[in-house]
């Protein structure tokens, strides 16, 4: 093992980032030194961009790449960074006067953002539609507006949400607009399995849908559950025979109907000693010595497990937990 680790190829790279919060790529620092935090001028499949290094060079192994590296070029230079912000600052303006246009074509599509490139060589627009949008002429007007290339990007809920930011239900900055990099797979079975109720303004987002926090727990509530009693499962509780009809995984408790129709909680740990002193023996027992096999009138009790109560009052070596004394 030591031996294919130590003969894998590596190669540097390193991870430059082009909006906040967003995927990080891989580029090739071309045998340059670079710091976190410097803007930096890459060459991209869309063309020369900047953006902004959050991983300085390191190794690391060439199969954990999926595509060929592209170079970075060079530091951004004060004038072009200069550039940058002037070009962003022209961005609100840009989406206002496209907004005119699409009223005039009488498009049916949201804008949500525009974005210059760093040197203004390319305008990109962001909107939502809910169906295809012929935008051909459109793309012509905006091209003889801004005398620049342009671009029409068609984005979801989620991206939309992620581009303009917000408060989610929480009280807190979108998880998806501060720090998530890729929308993961969220389903409404997440939502089941952590006994969340199904009310869609409750489990979706701004956005309109699911929540994405609905997947950061629920692994752990598999794990967890699998662990516990199953709903429908017959249990031996301290007030009687019971069915177990619900699951609350946070307190690590079981809801528990009795015969009686009467309800109750039962803790975990609680079930599973009553189960093991039920299988073993009764602490009063005044043979043996244990739980499942003796008593604590005589001998001596390890341990038993139901809470120290133990009904035996006769000679007795001392019990460790039941609280009689040693005579």
């Amino acid at each position: 093992m030591s031996l294919a680790t130590s003969t894998e190829k590596t190669v540097l790279i390193v991870g430059i980032r082009f909006r906040p919060a967003g995927r990080i790529y891989y580029f090739d620092p071309q045998e340059q030194t670079f710091n976190t935090g410097q803007y930096v001028i890459v060459e991209t499949v869309r063309g020369i961009e900047a953006g902004r290094v959050v991983i300085a060079p390191k190794k690391i192994a060439e199969n954990d790449l999926s595509d060929p590296l592209k170079p970075v070029l060079r530091l951004a230079t004060e004038d072009e960074l200069r550039m940058m912000l002037s070009f962003k600052s022209k961005e609100k303006e840009a989406l206002m006067r496209c907004a005119e246009r699409v009223q005039q074509h009488s498009l049916p599509m949201k804008l949500v953002e525009s974005e210059y490139t760093f040197d203004g060589s390319r305008l990109t627009f962001y909107f939502t539609a809910d169906e295809r949008v012929d935008f051909r002429a459109l793309v012509r007007d905006l091209a003889a507006t801004f005398r620049t290339r342009i671009e029409l990007r068609q984005i979801g809920a989620r991206d939309q949400a992620k581009l303009q930011g917000g408060i989610g239900i929480c009280g807190k900055t979108l998880c998806c607009s501060s720090w998530i990099k890729e929308f993961g797979i969220v389903s409404i079975k997440m939502a089941k399995e952590q006994g969340l109720p199904l009310n869609p303004s409750k489990i979706s987002g701004v956005c309109g849908r699911l929540l994405c926090c609905l997947s950061y727990e629920n692994d752990n509530y598999v794990q967890a559950k699998r662990q516990m009693p199953q709903i429908g499962a017959m249990l031996t509780t301290p007030s009687g025979i019971g069915k177990v009809v619900s699951v609350n995984v946070p307190q690590n408790s079981v809801e528990v109907m009795l015969e009686s129709g009467v309800t109750i909680q039962v803790p975990v740990d609680e079930e599973k000693a009553q189960k093991s002193c039920g299988s073993g023996g009764a602490c009063g027992s005044s043979k043996g010595g244990g739980c499942g096999s003796g008593g604590c009138g005589s001998g001596g009790c390890g341990s038993c497990g139901s809470g120290g109560a133990c009904s035996s009052s006769g000679k007795s070596t001392g019990c460790g937990s039941c609280g009689i004394n040693k005579k």
